[in-house]
């Protein structure tokens, strides 16, 4: 038997090609995040998980113009009209692979109740807002954003180690 037999979203045949991203942790007026349920697709990476918008950094691109290329695309939002910061950024060994190192860049924006009601679904399954604690026990979450949403819901509990 090997890994992916039995599971509806896991095909060991296809390539998987890593390379450096950017996610969006989209925090709503109320304190609510506003996730997407990936498509349910085999060929990509975690299908039908929840996560954050975002996606590949495209050649010649910056982090800062790729993260407002994929709002535009999958929620419609104009990232340059929105409050935008630098979140954090986690770097990826896949030498094991052959790829090298990748990173995936995070930028917390906020989303105002007007801007809100002009975002449309792109890309993905589903968009819906959630509570921190939802977030916290939210499943199935890709797991590179599953650790960025948690670091940034308890940033303000983390101190240097002693």
């Amino acid at each position: 038997m090997s890994i992916g037999d039995g599971h509806p979203h896991l095909d060991l045949t296809r390539i998987l090609r890593p390379g450096d991203g950017v996610g969006a942790l989209l925090l709503l007026e109320d304190g609510r995040y506003l996730l997407q349920r990936r498509d349910c697709i085999t060929g990509i990476f975690f299908p039908d998980h929840w996560g954050c918008f975002g996606g590949a950094i495209d050649p010649g691109e910056t982090a800062e113009q790729a993260l407002v290329r994929e709002l535009a695309e999958e929620t419609g939002l104009d990232a340059d009209l929105l409050p935008v910061r630098y979140f954090s950024r986690f770097d990826f060994d896949l030498s094991f692979a052959g790829c090298g190192r990748i990173f995936r860049t995070f930028f917390e924006v906020q989303v105002s109740g007007d801007a809100l009601s002009h975002a449309r679904l792109g890309e993905g399954r589903e968009m819906r807002a959630f509570s921190a604690a939802e977030v916290l026990s939210l499943s199935p979450v890709t797991p590179y954003d599953g650790f960025g949403l948690w670091m940034h819901i308890n940033q303000g509990r983390l101190r240097p180690a002693v």
